[in-house]
């Protein structure tokens, strides 16, 4: 059987996730890809197609030529509704267009959302080019203004009044002069996720995370601690208005705020959570999560129950560089148990890496992943890493 993965840069989920388990279920993969000798530094042996994987046209092209084979697939956020448009075309597997469409652009799930009554959130789109002073003119604050279609909270950031939503709209602009930006209003309350697995005729919850972000105005997601299970209420609310949306088929990683018991999206990320946090998923809930979801592509059904652990005690924290330069010291990729705690650090930057400094999930030198039985005992073994490692910039 053979499947076609369309990605854009190298992540560790297609690495050492998908494509390891793709492996395991004796699939030959073919990868297209608008970065071919990228990836061919992380999978030498793997059978690359250059493609501009953003252009449909381009894909079902290239597809065709190449053979539809059994399932197409991406984990990419932008690449969702390429993929999905290209399986229906060829009759595969796969989600709806209209759904990832939905997912991807956050002005078309906030109206989407409004129109069906679940949720209102007051928000409005500047298309490049468009007056600013204009738009804030008209906003109530605090507000977040970000890419329409952004991810890794890039360019994501809190505007307390219409004059600092000009200026953030002007220092956006200087590095994305072509994106459309959406406006909305601050939704207050903890950050969490929902990760779910469907196959369009069930759909598993598999927990969450609680997700420490930076102070404002950016949004740095820090660390998140492993839930199993959010209050029925709050994962009632989050289903239904992914339910209102069309999601429902493959991974969802999605993002929500909780206040007075209030469960309100922040972003739906219709593939599975990254940054380590899906490798992390797959060992706390000892399921072949890659596998699964793969399955799923290849139109067959999930278990009627998945046999996930409930009981374990995980997370992920990140080390962030808190200036621009170069760095010059850092931990190797390491693992190893402290006290019954797993601990799994993996570099994210290259020693000798010199880089900006974004204010993001771009920041990233490294994660260390967690995994125990006793949430202390977890914190104190991280603590003890952080303690002991260093990391170093020079600018």
């Amino acid at each position: 059987m053979r499947m076609h993965v369309l990605a854009l840069n190298p992540t560790d989920s297609v690495t050492d996730g998908f494509l390891p388990a793709a492996a395991r279920l004796g699939l030959d993969v073919t990868v297209l890809t608008d970065r071919p000798a990228a990836h061919r530094g992380r999978y030498p042996d793997a059978e690359l197609v250059e493609c501009d994987v953003h252009d449909v046209r381009a894909v079902i092209g290239r597809i065709a030529a190449l053979g539809p084979g059994d399932a197409i697939f991406t984990n990419s956020d932008h690449l969702q509704t390429q993929a999905a448009l290209a399986a229906e075309y060829f009759g595969l597997p796969g989600k709806d267009w209209r759904a990832a469409l939905r997912a991807k652009d956050k002005a078309e799930m906030r109206r989407h959302l409004a129109a069906t009554g679940l949720d209102t959130v007051r928000s409005a789109q500047l298309a490049p080019g468009e007056d600013a002073e204009t738009l804030a003119a008209g906003l109530s604050y605090p507000c977040v203004v970000k890419p329409r279609e952004g991810v890794a909270s890039e360019d994501v950031v809190l505007a307390e009044g219409p004059g600092e939503l000009v200026e953030r709209v002007k220092e956006i602009r200087a590095r994305r002069p072509e994106a459309t930006l959406v406006a909305e209003e601050y939704l207050p309350g903890e950050l969490y996720t929902l990760e779910t697995l469907g196959d369009s005729r069930s759909l598993h919850v598999l927990g969450g995370f609680h997700t420490a972000v930076s102070a404002p105005p950016t949004f740095i997601e820090e660390r998140l601690a492993f839930v199993a299970a959010h209050p029925e209420p709050v994962t009632a609310q989050v289903l239904a208005q992914l339910e209102a949306l069309g999601v429902g088929f493959g991974a969802c990683h999605t993002e929500f705020v909780v206040h007075e018991g209030r469960a309100r999206l922040i972003e739906v990320n219709y593939r599975a959570i990254g940054d380590q946090c899906d490798l992390l998923l797959a060992e706390v809930l000892d399921v072949p999560l890659f596998a699964h979801i793969l399955r799923t592509h290849l139109g067959e059904p999930l278990p009627a129950g998945l046999g996930a652990r409930t009981d374990g005690a995980a997370g992920v924290w990140y080390a962030l560089a808190d200036r621009a330069g170069t760095l010059t010291a850092a931990p190797a990729a390491q693992d190893r148990t402290a006290d019954g705690v797993r601990l799994s650090y993996r570099p994210l930057r290259a020693i000798g890496t010199e880089q900006p400094h974004h204010r993001t999930n771009r920041d990233y030198l490294g994660a260390l992943r967690a995994i125990g039985s006793d949430q202390r005992a977890v914190d104190r073994a991280v603590e003890a890493f952080f303690a002991t490692e260093r990391w170093e910039i020079t600018r």
